[in-house]
């Protein structure tokens, strides 16, 4: 291999185009699991895009790079990682024919494919630009309206589901994200276990993305995942688990109400068998006893004379808590760890209504409860905020039983794909800019003054529906701009470049029944003329979009479109690759090894 490659547009094409292959036979509805094998012989079977991408070894470097986009965009959105690789094959196949197609004008360039290349990535820079001035007003204008707004409220209401309520949309939302990772046996399931999750843990009088973002900071305390058992025994259970067992446990902690204290450091000094040592262990223990502490969490191992004096305090002790478990706690109880031995006070002490062990498969772990009689307040910086939780959603935790690897992770992307949808980028006309739709003879003209906002909870018919719309609402545009811009490099141009890449979607969704594509497409096209025709003013009914075919964020699919494009922009300025022997790339190595860890949350030895 030589040490200098020069990259060619044709390279580019066919190193994306192989991820495509990959990820294609397990996209849409048809969609099936992929296996993969790793060399000790572990077996993975998974739908999830990630998941498979991260499983291949990559040796080429502009492999790696797109996959490194897939997962900076995954792990924003938790959602899109095959369809970011199908769109991105498209648009550098139509960069590539549309770039062979334009006569070399230039002398400044020594050869054909330098010509192609620097007209490649002015074409892959002009989509950009477009996107990020035109694409949310379009999808606003055009997408929008053929799809509904879910609440908060709806999403976390316990009332019977019925077809085409709002409530029925949030479930087909989920259901329809578990069944492209999970498949369509436990989709259903999965998706009213996290309503129900998001139910117990929603922060009052606030917003949506308050109580997500919560969910999402804490995942991996408030979920305890136990392998060999049907996912249909998993369960929410009032408390919160704490993946250890006792070092030394006082049975009388089990029932009634108990005082709690976290410490971080050690109890006992270094210097084990002095005197001064062991009265100085005893005087905190004393401490800890006209408290009232009963239980103390410690973020370390302590030493067997804190276990003896602890026990015959009738303390119990819960060795090496994770982090995130005692940031966790102190959050809902605001208390406040223990830094210092010689200082402890009140406001160290929380107040719990149990803490007993529990048998969740071959671990047995520490559940508590905490005992709140007031409103919480959670001070969370990011928001410059104080977000109150009321106390009767407080202490649940979900025991998921996990039979599928890719379980917990996909329940982890499930709540970054609802973040993203109540949380999607909003912006507005300017005054100076008039974006127009045609239909038939009617036109449709959003006037400048006029606002267009992607509004919190925007959900669309999934099957297409995103991709067929847009790519009418881009026609349109591109039909309406000035036809004196009628080069490669021009408005109506690039909209219909794009446009074309969209389809790409919806071609693999039906690529088994190549009718239903056309069906689909004109189905969609005649229901907007026909409500444009029949009563302009109003908005388009979502009900008849909203059929079987499950629903689609909305923000998710506009964000990996803007990601597509400029993911496919930094491609293109590569030029040339040095292969050296030595390992540069050793972040790009833990990629192979991402998905055979199986999941970060399956219970500790």
């Amino acid at each position: 291999m030589p040490l200098v490659e020069h990259l060619h547009l044709e390279h580019v094409l066919q190193t994306v185009c192989v991820l495509e292959s990959v990820v294609r036979r397990s996209f849409g509805p048809e969609g099936g699991q992929v296996l993969f094998t790793q060399d000790t012989g572990q077996a993975m079977l998974s739908r999830s895009g990630t998941r498979i991408l991260t499983a291949l070894r990559l040796e080429h470097p502009l492999a790696r790079m797109v996959v490194e986009c897939v997962l900076k965009h995954s792990t924003v959105t938790g959602d899109g990682s095959k369809t970011f690789i199908l769109l991105m094959a498209s648009l550098l196949r139509i960069i590539h024919t549309t770039a062979c197609k334009e006569p070399n004008l230039s002398l400044t360039y020594n050869s054909k494919a330098a010509a192609e290349a620097a007209t490649a990535r002015h074409l892959a820079d002009n989509m950009l630009a477009f996107a990020l001035e035109e694409l949310d007003d379009l999808i606003a204008i055009g997408v929008v309206p053929y799809g509904c707004c879910l609440s908060w409220e709806d999403f976390t209401a316990k009332t019977q589901l019925q077809a085409h309520t709002n409530n029925h949309c949030v479930q087909s939302l989920l259901a329809s994200f578990f069944y492209s990772r999970l498949g369509r046996t436990h989709c259903e399931f999965m998706s009213n276990l996290t309503c129900e999750l998001l139910t117990h843990w929603k922060i009052e009088n606030d917003l949506p993305s308050s109580s997500l973002h919560f969910v999402n900071d804490n995942l991996a305390a408030l979920h305890t995942a136990v392998s060999g058992f049907p996912i249909s025994c998993s369960r929410l259970i009032k408390g919160q688990v704490i993946h250890r067992d006792f070092a030394a446990h006082c049975p009388q902690t089990d029932h009634q109400p108990v005082k709690a204290v976290v410490f971080t450091g050690y109890l006992q000094n270094i210097v084990h068998f002095s005197t001064w040592a062991e009265r100085s262990l005893e005087c905190v223990i004393a401490k800890l006893q006209s408290l009232g502490v009963s239980v103390l969490l410690s973020a370390v191992k302590q030493t067997a004379a804190v276990l003896a004096l602890a026990l015959q305090a009738e303390m119990s002790i819960v060795e090496c808590v994770s982090e995130d478990e005692l940031s966790l706690f102190a959050r809902l109880s605001r208390a406040t760890p223990v830094r210092d031995c010689w200082v402890i006070e009140p406001e160290h002490v929380a107040t719990l209504t149990f803490c007993r062990p529990i048998l969740l498969g071959a671990h047995r772990y520490e559940i508590m409860c905490l005992f709140l009689s007031h409103p919480l307040c959670i001070s969370k910086v990011t928001h410059m905020i104080q977000l109150i939780l009321d106390y009767t959603y407080l202490n649940w935790a979900l025991i998921l039983f996990i039979f599928l690897s890719q379980v917990c992770p996909s329940l982890r992307d499930a709540i970054r794909m609802l973040l993203s949808t109540w949380e999607p980028t909003k912006r507005t006309l300017h005054s100076n800019k008039s974006t127009s739709l045609h239909t038939d003879n009617q036109i449709a003209t959003a006037t400048p003054s006029k606002q267009y906002v992607l509004e919190p909870g925007c959900v669309i018919a999934a099957g297409g529906t995103f991709e067929f719309l847009l790519n009418h609402a881009l026609l349109l545009h591109g039909s309406s701009c000035s036809f004196s811009d009628d080069t490669i490099m021009g408005v109506p141009a690039v909209s219909q470049l794009l446009a074309n890449a969209l389809l790409s979607v919806p071609r693999q969704i039906y690529s088994h029944s190549p009718r239903r594509f056309l069906q689909t497409q004109t189905r969609l096209l005649n229901e907007g003329t026909l409500t444009k025709h029949c009563c302009p003013e109003a908005d388009p009914s979502p009900k008849v979009f909203m059929l079987d075919s499950g629903l689609e964020s909305v923000s998710c699919k506009y964000q990996v479109l803007l990601a597509v494009l400029q993911c496919v922009s930094s491609l293109l300025r590569v030029d040339t690759v040095l292969h050296t022997h030595t390992v540069l790339h050793t972040q790009s190595h833990r990629l192979p090894n991402i998905s055979w860890e199986g999941t970060e949350d399956e219970a500790e030895d």
